[in-house]
């Protein structure tokens, strides 16, 4: 789904969108490039990736501390404050405390952004399947390094789980990258 398709699903630029899907699918990509295309036509939209947040022992239970931090703080017109994960030597610990500037428009990013409990704060929910999960984890693993490799494959077991229980796919639109 290009940019004028989703303003087109949005009635403007405005709202929240959500790009969902497993690892390796290629969320950040087509995020990067959606954000990417519609800042180049004019709009103020603002990238909140849920591996700002997202430990490998703590995939899914930050939520509330991202509502606080960022989407709270935006849907009052806002800045938002946090401090994003940061992995050294394999352990991820807060980082410095980062500024986002408020913007009408936010692509939420990350495996877990469609979750039911935020479906009726979702103006359009994506998804990308990225193909068999033997291609996504050896994509992941391209990306993170071999180091990772058990982690990866970790986290591809949590979110089949994740995705069975929430039905994440069936509220979405589900989008060919």
């Amino acid at each position: 789904m290009r940019a004028d398709e989703v303003l087109a699903r949005l009635g403007g630029a405005r709202g929240i969108v959500t790009v969902d899907g497993p690892s390796g699918a290629g969320k950040s990509t087509y995020a990067a490039a959606l954000v990417d295309d519609l800042s180049a036509a004019g709009h103020r939209v603002a990238l909140v990736r849920t591996d700002d947040y997202a430990t490998w022992d703590n995939p899914a239970a930050w939520w509330p501390r991202m509502l606080r931090e960022i989407i709270d703080p935006f849907a009052r017109g806002w800045d938002a404050r946090y401090r994003p994960m940061q992995w050294r030597d394999g352990v991820p610990r807060p980082g410095p405390e980062t500024r986002m500037s408020w913007a009408p428009l936010v692509v939420l990013e990350g495996v877990s952004s469609g979750r039911r409990s935020f479906a009726s704060r979702t103006d359009l929910a994506l998804w990308l399947d990225g193909g068999d999960p033997a291609a996504r984890l050896e994509r992941a693993v391209a990306r993170d390094g071999e180091s990772e490799r058990e982690h990866l494959r970790a986290w591809q077991e949590w979110e089949r789980g994740w995705f069975e229980v929430d039905r994440t796919r069936e509220r979405c639109t589900v989008v060919e990258a």
